[in-house]
């Protein structure tokens, strides 16, 4: 497979050996390539062969020396891109099942590609890499990976993901552990399911493939409104998620004792819906698994107390006085971090939002939507407060659209009162308690 080269770094080292745009890569060192992954790990050796046509079509290799991991400077065009390649499952607990209609197309996409596992943390299955793709990993030593177990037992596996080739995930590990590839894992906890011993089986398998496996995070099952036609599934209760995390104190225990780390780590969902106290910060372990929601509520606390610490500005002048809309499971610790870091004379209203869009047992803060939290800023919510702060979490990566597709601004003509936007971390939320960094 060629690639167009469609731009050169200036003072790059391909711009330095007389690369132009137009032509065309064929191999590195005689290897093909198929994909971004492929160049990527090739042009970290010290020393290339760069097989090209010219613009002009003279074939030609280039020898090229440089530092390991220097990059070349090349730009590619289409055949290049990573196109995602999307999940093969039909998983009894899939969240995008359950989404409504008629939202933004981008929405509805079921990632399922251990390159962008490799290269943004997503989690995938594996139930769609053959043993030629399964190679390759190897091959590339693509590592680490985030890798969606749920359970190591092969019957359930398959019965849970819907899919009869779902079953060899131990075998696979154990394969990237020979080949000394790391990863993380997830397990979506669903009651009567993989829960009880069946969570433990998983987690003692998972442990025996330490230190390759590294980690592993537990998230209860997410369950909308919308799930007519789908598998009966039940969502935790207070009782429930005590009972988790009573059940795997030994285990973590066990863990820290034999393998220097508590290895299992469950969501803060898990301690919100329990009612139980967040773990102190060196529990977490640098929070390797903090983008699945473990330790989010406990970072945030940490860097406002950082921000605290190094804060040598005068209290503001001008006291605010916020309303602060946020999910049902996180507003207990934000009121409580609220009341221990806002400056004197500065009011914080927490609001609690229901979701109504996609169902009151969805209560996490990054899935409320512009139509439920202008539906929360009523006239007594808002009474006495000059602000809305609204956490950027709630918006998507570009910042313009809720998750119910209606845009900020939408949102800012509609709401009460003035809208603040601070982004999802400590500090920005000490700032915008004083009124700093505001937009």
């Amino acid at each position: 497979m060629e690639h167009l080269i469609t731009g050169i770094e200036p003072h790059s080292i391909a711009q330095r050996h007389g690369v132009l745009p137009g032509d065309r890569l064929l191999s590195i060192n005689s290897e093909k390539i198929i994909d971004e992954i492929d160049y990527q790990a090739f042009i970290a050796n010290p020393l290339l062969r760069l097989s090209l046509i010219r613009r002009d079509g003279r074939a030609e290799e280039l020898v090229i020396r440089k530092e390991e991991g220097e990059p070349l400077g090349l730009h590619f065009g289409e055949s290049m891109t990573l196109s995602p390649r999307t999940c093969r499952n039909k998983c009894a607990f899939c969240f995008i099942d359950q989404m409504p209609p008629n939202l933004r197309e981008s929405l509805y996409v079921k990632d399922d590609d251990w390159r962008y596992s490799l290269m943004m943390g997503n989690f995938v299955t594996l139930t769609n890499v053959d043993d030629t793709e399964l190679d390759r990993i190897i091959r590339r030593h693509a590592s680490p990976l985030y890798i969606s177990v749920h359970t190591t037992n092969p019957d359930l596996r398959c019965r849970m993901m819907n899919n009869r080739f779902a079953g060899n995930i131990m075998e696979r590990l154990q394969r990237l552990k020979a080949v000394g590839i790391r990863f993380h894992c997830q397990i979506v906890v669903c009651p009567g399911y993989n829960d009880g011993p069946e969570l433990l089986r998983t987690l003692t398998d998972l442990r025996s493939l330490a230190p390759a496996a590294q980690t592993v995070a537990m998230v209860p099952v997410g369950l909308t409104k919308y799930r007519d036609g789908l598998a009966s599934l039940t969502p935790f209760t207070k009782d429930a998620a005590r009972a988790l995390l009573d059940m795997i104190a030994p285990f973590q225990e066990e863990c820290r004792k034999a393998l220097g780390s508590t290895f299992a780590f469950p969501s803060d969902e898990f301690f919100c819906l329990a009612g139980r106290e967040i773990p102190p910060e060196d529990w977490y372990e640098d929070f390797p698994q903090i983008e699945n929601g473990v330790g989010l509520l406990r970072r945030l606390e940490s860097e406002m107390e950082e921000a605290a610490h190094y804060d040598d500005e005068p209290e503001p002048s001008q006291p605010r006085r916020y309303v602060l809309p946020t999910g049902v499971s996180a507003a207990p610790h934000l009121r409580r971090l609220i009341d221990r870091f806002a400056p004197k004379g500065t009011t914080v209203r927490v609001i609690a939002v229901p979701n109504h869009f996609f169902g009151e047992t969805v209560t996490v803060t990054g899935l409320l939507t512009g139509g439920d939290i202008l539906a929360a800023l009523t006239a007594e919510n808002c009474a006495d407060c000059d602000e809305v702060l609204l956490c950027t979490v709630t918006l998507r990566h570009e910042g313009d659209l809720f998750l119910d597709d209606m845009s900020i601004d939408t949102f800012r003509a509609s709401a009460p009162l003035p809208v603040r936007l601070t982004d999802n971390d400590g500090q920005a939320l000490y700032d915008a308690l004083r009124g700093r960094n505001l937009h």
